[in-house]
């Protein structure tokens, strides 16, 4: 039994330096989203909750929750982040408004060089939003930034999509830069490089593993990779059932269930279905490392969101997000 208790307090720790939940405290979901390109307020951040991640109800309204009028005065692609050590949260956005600068050609060759930054001890009082500039200065654009939590290194590694001067903005890569506390980085470089553009990845770690979904501009499909390192090798798996799905973007990856003895966790994979206006379609995996995913029946939106990310909330983080909101 004092071994066992042992074990519980080491899994326990690990759970708290690496700013995730246990099993038991996860208590629902909280997915942060814009809505549109309609107007100014629809590039913002929305809110939802949900006790199953499956089911979700809009919060504050409908209204945005955080609103920045800042650089170009809109944000999209929110991300949101649980610091390593559990003491806050950070959520980064794309700083740019289409609604606003209506020319596509311009957010690509000569847009923000900044993400906007957020950060809150309790998901209800927030900082005022921060421009702080991460892209290379022959970048065109900064889009879609995400975070993981680098436990090798101790810091955070944040990467986003951007196009460059030096190649005539021809194609995006992802590109990263490192970071301790979300006000320093340090210089980006190249993360991911392809053949063809690349845009929107995402990454989760399962069974000591990363995972990484990325959409390939070429064949208009996101593609999945495993490494056991951030820093690599990458490879793709190739038994991936959804590469041959066309017309989506913004993948998003967050665990439904834990693993229990010899059942892996069961993971759920949203995908943006852009080309037919459709929104999230949601997609089930009871293996990760297979690549092996299916549709996932009853899933609802009170909206349709657009690329955003989910994160797991514990019973008093779910209920004070529901009741301030």
């Amino acid at each position: 039994m004092k071994n066992y208790s042992n074990i519980i307090a080491l899994v326990f720790s690990f759970l708290i330096v690496h700013g995730t939940l246990s099993a038991g405290e996860v208590a629902g979901y909280l997915f942060v989203t814009f809505k549109s390109e309609s107007t100014p307020m629809t590039e913002q951040v929305y809110f939802a909750l949900s006790e199953d991640g499956r089911h979700w109800e809009a919060l504050n309204d409908t209204k945005p929750v955080l609103v920045s009028d800042l650089g170009e005065k809109g944000v999209r692609d929110p991300y949101l982040i649980r610091s390593h050590d559990n003491t806050k949260f950070f959520l980064i956005a794309t700083d740019l408004s289409i609604n606003l600068n209506h020319d596509w050609s311009r957010a690509v060759r000569s847009g923000s060089h900044c993400i906007v930054i957020w950060e809150t001890s309790d998901l209800v009082n927030w900082s005022a939003p921060r421009l702080v500039e991460v892209a290379p200065e022959d970048a065109g654009c900064t889009w879609a930034p995400e975070v993981i939590y680098d436990s090798e290194n101790g810091e955070y590694l944040v990467f986003w999509a951007s196009t460059t001067g030096r190649d005539e903005f021809r194609k995006h890569r992802i590109w990263a830069a490192r970071t301790k506390d979300f006000v320093a980085f340090g210089e980006p470089f190249i993360f991911i490089e392809k053949p063809t553009t690349i845009i929107d990845t995402t990454i989760v770690q399962d069974s000591g593993n990363y995972y990484r979904f990325t959409k390939d501009e070429k064949f208009k499909a996101i593609t999945m990779e495993v490494a056991p390192e951030l820093k690599g090798p990458w490879s793709e798996i190739d038994d991936f059932s959804l590469a041959r799905l066309r017309g989506y973007e913004g993948p998003e990856c967050y665990m439904l269930e834990p693993a229990t003895g010899s059942k892996p966790a069961t993971w759920c994979l949203i995908l943006d279905n852009y080309a037919k206006h459709r929104g999230y379609q949601p997609y089930i995996t009871h293996d990760l490392a297979s690549g092996h995913f299916e549709p996932l029946e009853g899933f609802q939106m009170p909206f349709q969101f657009r690329h955003g990310s989910v994160m797991p909330l514990t019973e008093a983080e779910y209920q004070r997000v529901k009741n301030a909101y």
